[in-house]
């Protein structure tokens, strides 16, 4: 498919989707006409927005490279978008307007001897990098333990690096393992949409999404909700197959590396004085002892089969 016709497809899926779901009511439109559509009309949207109609339908139809940011700001608002939507819209009105025929295949960026003597010093929380295929670049010793299921997956790549979004949808065991299995399910697909926006000339990233689209019918309805989301913090909850239930907060940091990269340092805690508590320092006892099988400081464990 020419790399243009993938642009408007996006848009037009993506516009498309969150005017469906705004009813006239809440938009302050009469509501007693009969609809032929869930949500609003396009012309409709192009009145809340200040354009014609003609315009916001060409807009939806893909057409937005030579958009004005005041413009799609408007359109935004009138979609209610909130800020990682209204985010996925700008950065795709940015690569439609620099697209290229070809996808690349984006270089991996080292993480730097800081950063994995950061993640080391951190003895009491798992602390990893994940980059936007949410591929786990780096890691200590305690986020090897934690994860462990991921790590010991046969979803890990030739050097036995776990990506989260295969280990969700391509591993049985991860239904096991993460308990709102479906709010993580939702997260990774909605992460994935928006870095498709910011990166959409990654190879890998395309070949990822092609991979989960193959071979999982949950990523697919996922994916074509079309949900976007750029961070993702909140509570996990996990049950772990050496210590049983765990609850964790976990928090999403922006890590710049070199080349203009960024990826995102998550680090996972317990709170204090609770059973998780507990066992989160059990775990990190495991990890620096031989009570577990020796790991070396950065997340390289053994290749699973593929």
């Amino acid at each position: 498919m020419h790399q243009s016709s993938g642009y408007r497809g996006e848009i037009r899926d993506f516009l498309a989707g969150r005017r469906a779901r705004i009813t006239p009511a809440q938009a302050g439109l009469p509501t007693s006409t009969r609809r032929r559509v869930p949500g609003l009309r396009r012309e409709e949207v192009a009145v809340l927005a200040g354009v014609s109609t003609e315009w916001y339908t060409r807009l939806e139809k893909g057409h937005i490279g030579g958009v004005s940011e005041d413009v799609l700001a408007a359109v935004a608002r009138a979609l209610r978008l909130d800020d990682d939507e209204r985010s996925y819209l700008f950065d795709l009105a940015r690569s439609s307007r620099h697209e290229s025929r070809t996808p690349s295949r984006r270089r991996d960026v080292e993480v730097p001897p800081r950063v994995q003597w950061l993640l080391d010093s951190m003895t009491t929380s798992s602390a990893f990098v994940r980059n936007g295929r949410t591929d786990v670049v780096a890691g200590n010793a305690l986020a090897r333990a934690l994860l462990a299921p991921m790590f010991d997956s046969a979803t890990t790549d030739e050097r036995g690096r776990p990506n989260l979004a295969r280990y969700i949808f391509l591993d049985p065991g991860a239904q096991d393992f993460f308990v709102d299995w479906d709010a993580a399910g939702g997260a990774t697909a909605a992460l994935l949409r928006a870095e498709v926006g910011r990166e959409p000339r990654d190879r890998a990233l395309r070949e990822l999404v092609g991979e989960l689209s193959t071979l999982s019918p949950e990523f697919r309805s996922r994916w074509a909700a079309h949900d976007v989301l750029m961070r993702h913090d909140g509570v996990k909850r996990l049950q772990h197959p050496d210590v049983g239930h765990l609850e964790l907060t976990f928090q999403s940091l922006d890590l710049p590396l070199p080349d203009r990269a960024v990826h995102d340092l998550i680090i996972y805690t317990a709170e204090p004085g609770t059973a998780s508590e507990d066992r989160l320092q059990l775990l990190a006892i495991w990890s620096t002892t031989q009570s577990r099988p020796p790991q070396p400081t950065r997340l390289c464990p053994q290749p699973g089969p593929l």
